[in-house]
């Protein structure tokens, strides 16, 4: 499978991130997501089909793949769509959670309110709502997506000790920016539907499409 970029941050990338978030709603936010087909061709040995649970209020492209000693395919498991391979543990790995917005509550609040509820007091105190940029892939329309990048000040200490040797940790938490991968939380305004999605993409390119996810 393909490797997807890493997603970085330093000092200056944080405080455009910060100044954007004010002016990330768009007209093209607005518009309906649809997913009538998948964005990308299956990988070799899987085949796409498309996975609707009304429960988890979730429709996605998954792929479900046959490599002789291994097989994948994904099942919804409480509020998550999840990976499962036939060579685990037998426990479904998360890859996409919806999570509820409270009534009358912004996407962008909501975002907030589940990242604090799941970080650190300190640490979340030290991290900003941000969109979330990926420079190897372009986001969908109508899709918001954003994360939680160090503040101002927590950037430059982590900068100052920042070893180029070794990847670090999370700056912000399992719930932010993830150096060594992709993930981010993805709100869909235009649905009508009080959820919002954690998705992990991780580092190389997923099973699911990313591109086509829609909560219904």
């Amino acid at each position: 499978m393909t490797l997807r970029p890493q997603t970085n941050f330093n000092v200056a990338t944080i405080a455009l991130s910060i100044a954007a978030v004010t002016c990330f709603q768009s007209a093209a936010a607005r518009t309906t997501v649809t997913a009538t087909n998948p964005s990308r061709t299956a990988e070799q040995g899987c085949r796409w089909e498309k996975l609707s649970d009304a429960n988890l209020h979730l429709e996605a492209w998954v792929q479900r793949c046959d490599f002789g000693s291994r097989k994948i395919d994904f099942v919804a498991v409480d509020h998550s769509l999840a990976i499962r391979y036939s060579d685990g543990d037998g426990t479904p790995d998360p890859v996409i959670d919806v999570l509820d917005l409270l009534p009358a509550e912004t996407p962008e609040h909501g975002i907030q309110r589940l990242f604090a509820a799941r970080t650190d007091a300190k640490l979340a105190a030290r991290c900003v709502l941000a969109p979330y940029r990926d420079a190897g892939a372009k986001t969908p329309v109508g899709i918001q997506r954003f994360t939680f990048v160090p503040n101002k000040a927590y950037g430059k200490q982590l900068a100052a000790q920042a070893d180029p040797n070794e990847v670090p940790d999370p700056p912000c938490g399992d719930w932010g920016d993830a150096p060594d991968g992709i993930q981010y939380f993805e709100a869909q305004p235009a649905s009508g539907v009080a959820k919002v999605l954690f998705v992990r993409v991780g580092q190389d390119t997923p099973l699911f499409d990313e591109a086509t996810l829609r909560l219904k």
